[in-house]
């Protein structure tokens, strides 16, 4: 694998340690683009420097998954937020009640929108701000999210 083909999938799937270390050595003229990742020596790596490059954040990485919280028996709302403790203050902000539970889903997970499949990781390009209400799921009826 390239090291370009790595760095577009530290931030396709937002692992912030490996694409600001990829970054770092990138800038520091240590590896190109099209080197091969299994000739790369991490040790020529600067650590202290590339923890402070992930504290600032200089690639603008902000984790964000998709979190399912039970309403009731039979309805669940799907929340996007940085993690589960800021899903389950949203929903309590939004709806002014616990959650019966909140249960992390995989970003990748596809499901029906109409008549197209989608998964929730495209479906996050579609929001600009975080947290926010990806959609609502009744259970029983359908496999849609509505």
């Amino acid at each position: 694998m390239l090291v370009r083909e790595m760095y577009e999938y530290s931030l396709l799937y937002e692992d912030s340690t490996l694409a600001h270390s990829l970054y770092h050595l990138l800038a520091e003229k240590k590896i190109s683009l099209d080197d091969d990742m299994s000739k790369i020596d991490i040790k020529q790596a600067n650590h202290e420097k590339i923890a402070e490059l992930v504290k600032k954040n200089v690639l603008g990485i902000r984790k964000i998954g998709i979190y399912s919280l039970k309403m009731d028996k039979k309805n669940f709302v799907f929340i996007y937020a940085s993690s589960e403790e800021e899903a389950i203050q949203f929903y309590r902000k939004s709806f002014h009640k616990n959650p019966l539970n909140c249960h992390e889903y995989l970003l990748d997970f596809e499901l029906s929108r109409g008549n197209d499949v989608i998964s929730f990781r495209e479906m996050r390009k579609e929001f600009e701000r975080f947290p926010t209400v990806a959609g609502y799921y009744v259970k029983g009826e359908s496999t849609r999210l509505a």
